[in-house]
C-alpha cells in the first residue's frame, strides 16, 4: 500500500471527519480514495449510532440541555463522519446558543436537522432553517409581527447565512423582515415543574404581511419562501458558500466579517466550488465533491488550525477510548470549552472565530496538556495498537526509526525538522528501544508513551 495513499486518507478523515486510527485508515485505502468520497458524502450508506444505547447508560437524551456530550460521543464513534461533520459546520454558520433558549430539545432538533438537509441543497437547508424553532427564537422572529416588523433574522440571512456583506442594502433587509412575519412556533409546554417538551414551526397567516415587496431587484407579494428562492439564484450566495465551505474543508481564511474587503486567497478553488453550485441546483453534497476530490484539498494538509472539537474527539479516537458509552465521558465537553468552544453555546451569531484565534497562551495549554494526559497510558487500546506495531518491526528500535514511526502512525503527521530534530534528541539520549524481554518491553513502552506525548505537544498536531 503506497505511504501517499495513506497519508492523503488521514487528511480526508480529518476534514470529511474527526480522524481515525491507523487500522480504519489502512480499511478505507484499501477502497479507494474517490470511493471513500462517495461513501463519507452518502451517509445513509452506513447505519445510524444507537443514542438509547447512550442514553442508558449515560442518561443523555433529547432533553438534556447542552448536550454537548451527546454530540461529541457521537463524533467520536458515528460510522457516518461526515453527517457529524457537515452538522458541525452549519452550527458554525447558523450558529444558535443554548444560553438564551435554555430549551434542549430545541437544539437538539436542529442538530437533527442539519444531519438530515446538510449536504442537500441550499434552498431546502435555508427553508428548515427558517422553521426551525430554535432559530426562530435566538433571532427573535417570534417578535416579528405584521405591522411590528423585526428585522433580526431578516439581516442575519443576508449577512451571515447566505449572501455576505455588500450583496444587498438595508432597505433589502427590510423586505425580508416583513416576508418572514407570521414565521413562528408553538409554545412548548414551560420547563419547570414538568420537564421539557418539544416545540415546532407555526405560521400564523393572520400575522404575515402580505403586502407588495421589493427584494434584490423583483417585486411581489413576498413570503419567507420567496425571499430564500431569490437568494439561492444569486452568484454571492454561491460564493458566499463556497468560501464557507473552503474554509471549513481546506484552509484557515480571514474571519467571515472581512470577506467583503479581503478576496479568498484561492479565488479559483471558489469558482469551481460556485460552478458546482449552480451545476447541481445548490446541492452541499456536489460542492463538496469537487472540493475533496481537487487538487487544492489534497494539497492542503496542516492548513487549518483543529477547533477544539475536532481537536478532542481526534484525540479520544486516537487513544481508542470511549468505543462504548461509560462513565466520564460529560468532562470531554468541558474540555472543549475550556479550550474556547463551548458546543451549542457560541459566542454570537457570528459563530466562533476560527484559525489562529483558536490559540492563545491559555488555550494552547488547555489543547496541549489534554493531548498529553490521553496519550499517557499504555494500556489504552489506540497507544497499546501503535506500541504492539512499533514492536512487530523487530525486537530492537533505533532512536531514528522511534521518532519516525510514532510520527507515521499518529497522522502521518508531518513536522518541521527543528520539530522532529528536538524529537530525535530525546529519542538518542535514551538510546534504541528493545522488546525481546519482558523488562526490555515495560521499559520501550514508557519511552513510546512518552514520544507519543512530545509529538501531540507539538505546534504540527494543532493542525488538521
Amino acid at each position: 500500500m503506497a505511504e501517499t495513499d495513506i497519508a492523503l486518507m488521514a487528511h480526508l478523515m480529518r476534514r470529511a471527519g474527526f480522524g481515525a486510527t491507523r487500522d480504519e485508515t489502512e480499511a478505507y485505502a484499501s477502497k479507494g480514495y474517490e470511493d471513500v468520497v462517495e461513501d463519507l458524502l452518502h451517509p445513509e450508506r452506513s447505519p445510524v449510532i444507537d443514542e438509547d444505547l447512550i442514553s442508558r447508560y449515560n442518561g443523555w437524551d433529547h432533553n438534556t440541555p447542552g448536550g454537548a456530550p451527546l454530540w461529541l460521543y457521537r463524533m467520536v464513534n458515528t460510522k457516518r463522519p461526515l453527517e457529524e461533520k457537515i452538522t458541525l459546520f452549519w452550527h458554525h454558520v447558523f450558529a444558535t446558543g443554548t444560553a438564551k433558549s435554555e430549551h434542549g430539545p430545541s437544539h437538539h432538533r436542529q442538530l437533527a436537522m442539519f444531519r438530515r438537509v446538510g449536504l442537500s441543497d441550499m434552498r431546502t437547508i435555508l427553508v428548515e432553517l427558517s422553521k426551525d424553532p430554535a432559530m426562530i427564537y435566538w433571532l427573535d422572529n417570534s417578535e416579528n409581527h405584521k405591522g411590528e416588523p423585526n428585522e433580526n433574522y431578516g439581516r442575519e440571512l443576508l449577512e451571515l447565512f447566505s449572501m455576505g456583506v455588500g450583496n444587498y442594502t438595508e432597505e433589502d433587509i427590510k423586505m425580508a423582515g416583513r416576508a418572514f412575519t407570521g414565521w413562528t412556533f408553538e409554545q412548548p409546554i414551560p420547563l419547570y415543574t414538568t420537564g421539557l417538551y418539544t416545540t415546532h414551526f407555526e405560521y400564523r397567516e393572520d400575522d404575515h404581511d402580505d403586502s407588495v415587496k421589493t427584494f434584490l431587484g423583483e417585486e411581489g407579494r413576498f413570503n419567507g419562501e420567496d425571499i430564500i428562492d431569490i437568494i439561492v439564484k444569486k452568484p454571492a450566495t454561491a460564493r458566499f458558500i463556497g468560501r464557507h465551505l473552503y474554509n471549513f474543508f481546506v484552509a484557515d481564511e480571514p474571519q467571515v466579517p472581512a470577506w467583503n474587503n479581503v478576496p479568498p486567497q484561492d479565488p479559483d478553488a471558489i469558482d469551481a466550488l460556485a460552478e458546482a453550485y449552480f451545476e447541481s441546483g445548490g446541492e452541499v453534497r456536489s460542492m463538496l465533491r469537487v472540493l475533496f476530490n481537487s487538487d487544492f484539498f489534497k494539497e492542503a494538509r496542516f492548513k487549518r488550525v483543529k477547533c477544539p472539537a475536532e481537536l478532542v474527539a481526534g484525540t479520544i479516537k486516537l487513544v481508542g477510548t470511549h468505543r462504548f458509552p461509560t462513565p466520564g465521558f460529560a468532562s470531554y465537553a468541558e474540555a472543549t470549552t475550556a479550550m474556547g468552544q463551548e458546543l451549542l453555546n457560541p459566542p454570537s451569531v457570528e459563530g466562533w472565530h476560527t484559525g489562529q484565534e483558536w490559540i492563545n497562551g491559555g488555550t494552547l495549554n488547555e489543547r496541549v496538556n489534554f493531548a498529553v494526559n490521553e496519550l499517557g497510558d499504555a494500556t489504552k487500546p489506540g497507544v497499546k495498537s501503535l506500541i504492539d506495531r512499533l514492536a512487530a518491526e523487530g525486537t530492537s528500535l533505533a532512536p531514528e526509526e522511534l521518532v519516525d514511526g510514532c510520527l507515521d502512525l499518529i497522522g502521518p503527521l508531518t513536522v518541521s525538522s527543528e520539530t522532529r530534530d528536538g524529537l530525535l534528541r530525546y529519542a538518542e539520549s535514551r538510546g534504541e528501544l528493545r522488546f525481546g524481554t519482558e523488562g526490555d518491553r515495560e521499559e520501550s513502552e514508557a519511552r513510546v508513551v512518552r514520544m507519543l506525548q512530545l509529538i501531540v505537544a507539538t505546534r504540527e498536531y494543532q493542525f488538521a
